[in-house]
């Protein structure tokens, strides 16, 4: 990828646009950061959890209520956290995250010259992948351990077609390392490269592992761990309250399940997510999408509006397999446009119509206002001790073992299990409200531990004068 000819250093096309892209993912989420407009959930969790595992501590996340691996079970968390060993830095979050989605361009790149198209069109693809909306959006929506799977995805069928078995087994680690449902996707993966492909053992690989591993996260691990059956529960409780009983109601009540598919959001989720690619996609190559089945498949049951959307992660394993649609449609002549040019410009205009980059000239300049007063607030916290504190603000204070969030149904949270108590009057955060921190405000003033520290901007910064032995007494349970 990287040429040497007569002193000039020459790097691949791809390659550039890898690490130019990179750099703005990486710059675009750090300035999100910057601005306050990360978030508690989901930025906030994943770096308490990592956190505390560098640290040799119980990755208990306080304000979620939960051990990391009760959420969906992502065991690549732990590998993460040895950067966090050189140097604990939120910022090897959104690295890792704007390499990751990167880094798809690469095989996207490879799986199209292996299946024999040219080096016009090969790059060209790997070009449509990183201008495709949802890379973007993602990279602004926090973070989330599944944008490490994207790459992976392609990786396995990169290597399952090249018959690299270590290849491949060390991607299907990779990829249900990053969330439980994934597992669903590696069955379907595997059903796949046997009926179509003929990779029987890569088939048999992601089939039982893709089973062995669901049934242990889904019964053992996140129930041993959250003390709750897994979040998809939640989520699709209008068929049952186990997942055995929402497995059964969608085979017993098709009814039911269709009048969750068949519905206007799911049309416009759909639209969305194949416009920027419908120019190469055919009927006729479509197999690849049975990869993707389980995914899309839950996407358009869920109620979630979230879950059916180009902002956030749920659709980003569906990407991998639309990709070896076009390419298998690119690879026997077909697709709507022919040449490079107009293939860029549509992956232009649908980004340009897409994605949300907009957000740093209108919303994410909201709280600039008080900015200056919230940086110089956080300064003024010295220790590692416990923390209240808003949900845009808590990100950047959870290298700590204990925080909560000054949230509605926390109104009466006793004030004496914390060092420090951080308020943003004016942009309180979801889900709290200017009304919330006022009425946290007069108590914190009442109370006889905590002194006013920092007052600012409508920005508050309370400090008990307590030890920290007797925080730690008071947050024991019992």
């Amino acid at each position: 990828m990287i040429f040497f000819s007569k002193n000039k250093i020459k790097v691949h096309p791809v390659l550039t646009g890898i690490i130019i892209s990179s750099l703005i993912l990486f710059a675009s989420s750090s300035l999100r950061h910057l601005f306050f407009q990360s978030n508690a959930y989901d930025l906030g969790i994943f770096d308490n959890g990592i956190y505390l595992i560098s640290q040799g501590k119980e990755p208990f996340v306080s304000f979620r209520g939960l051990h990391i691996l009760g959420d969906h079970a992502a065991y690549i968390l732990y590998i993460i956290a040895l950067f966090y060993k050189i140097y604990p830095d939120i910022h090897w979050l959104f690295a890792i995250q704007a390499i990751s989605l990167s880094l798809g361009a690469l095989p996207t790149y490879q799986l199209s010259l292996q299946a024999g198209l040219k080096e016009t069109q090969a790059q060209t693809l790997a070009f449509v992948y990183l201008l495709y909306p949802l890379i973007f959006n993602v990279n602004l929506f926090d973070f989330h351990p599944e944008v490490i799977a994207l790459p992976a995805i392609l990786y396995a069928i990169l290597a399952a077609r090249n018959n690299n078995i270590l290849g491949f087994i060390v991607s299907i680690f990779i990829i249900l390392g990053c969330k439980e449902v994934l597992s669903l996707l590696l069955i379907a993966m595997g059903i796949w490269l046997l009926i179509f492909e003929k990779k029987w053992p890569d088939a048999a690989i992601a089939i039982l592992l893709g089973i062995f591993w669901f049934f242990l996260s889904t019964e053992f691990i996140i129930p041993h761990f959250s003390q709750a059956p897994p979040i998809a529960v939640g989520v699709y409780s209008f068929l049952g309250n186990s997942l055995s009983e929402i497995t059964l109601n969608i085979i017993l009540k098709p009814g039911l399940v269709l009048s969750k598919i068949f519905t206007l959001a799911n049309l416009e989720y759909l639209v969305l997510l194949l416009i920027p690619l419908i120019w190469g996609l055919s009927w006729r190559h479509l197999n690849p999408l049975i990869g993707a089945t389980p995914i899309l498949f839950l996407n358009l049951l869920a109620e979630n509006p979230q879950m059916k959307n180009l902002t956030q992660q749920y659709s980003l394993a569906i990407l991998p397999f639309l990709l070896l649609a076009i390419i298998s449609n690119l690879a026997t002549g077909g697709g709507w446009f022919k040449h490079k040019k107009w293939i860029i410009l549509w992956s232009l205009i649908c980004f340009f119509a897409l994605a949300k980059y907009g957000y740093f000239a209108s919303k994410y300049l909201q709280t600039l206002d008080n900015w200056q007063a919230t940086r110089e607030a956080i300064t003024y916290i010295k220790t590692k001790e416990n923390v209240l504190t808003t949900d845009k603000i808590a990100p950047h204070l959870t290298h700590r073992p204990f925080l909560e969030l000054a949230i509605q149904g926390r109104e009466q949270t006793d004030l004496k299990l914390f060092k420090y108590v951080l308020l943003n009057q004016r942009h309180p955060g979801w889900p709290s409200s200017p009304e919330l921190v006022i009425g946290l405000v007069k108590r914190l003033k009442n109370h006889p531990d905590f002194k006013l520290k920092y007052h600012q901007d409508d920005v508050w910064l309370f400090e008990q004068s307590s030890t920290l032995k007797q925080l730690q007494k008071a947050h024991k349970p019992g």
